[in-house]
């Protein structure tokens, strides 16, 4: 399977994995964005992707990011669709207490491409009954 991908920025980096069998390729960012404690920004990385039909492209945190400083994707995973054709761009949240600076290739998210089911939707009177039933939201304890 290959994902095309175009460079729309001079500083922008091909996204990669790490290390063999990793399900995430590391994201980079193309230009300099300061994030305040308690603060958003959509971070440029400079490319723009065509997935293959059937698939997704979910942008998820950096374990490392969010540990060690409190940055992560805010709407993770954020979900880029086959037909988009714009910029990839990181919705970053400082969650942290100290400024967070990202540099130009400073790596600030994964990427994950994934296959997409869909499926056909039909209204139903009733739900077949289940052993768990409605319990969520912590039924299992905590």
């Amino acid at each position: 399977m290959t994902l095309h991908i175009t460079r729309i920025h001079p500083a922008a980096q091909l996204p990669s994995y790490a290390h063999p069998g990793d399900a995430g390729m590391d994201v980079c960012a193309c230009e300099r964005v300061v994030l305040a404690p308690m603060s958003r920004a959509l971070v440029p990385t400079g490319l723009q992707i065509a997935l293959p039909p059937g698939t997704e492209a979910q942008i998820r945190p950096r374990s490392g990011n969010a540990f060690k400083h409190g940055v992560t994707v805010l709407n993770t995973p954020g979900t880029i669709d086959e037909g988009y054709r714009g910029e990839v761009k990181i919705l970053l949240a400082n969650l942290g207490a100290e400024t967070f600076v990202v540099e130009p290739g400073m790596r600030v998210a994964q990427m994950v491409v994934a296959p997409v089911l869909r499926v056909n939707i039909e209204e139903a009177a009733t739900l077949d009954a289940t052993a768990r039933g409605e319990s969520g939201f912590g039924s299992t304890g905590v």
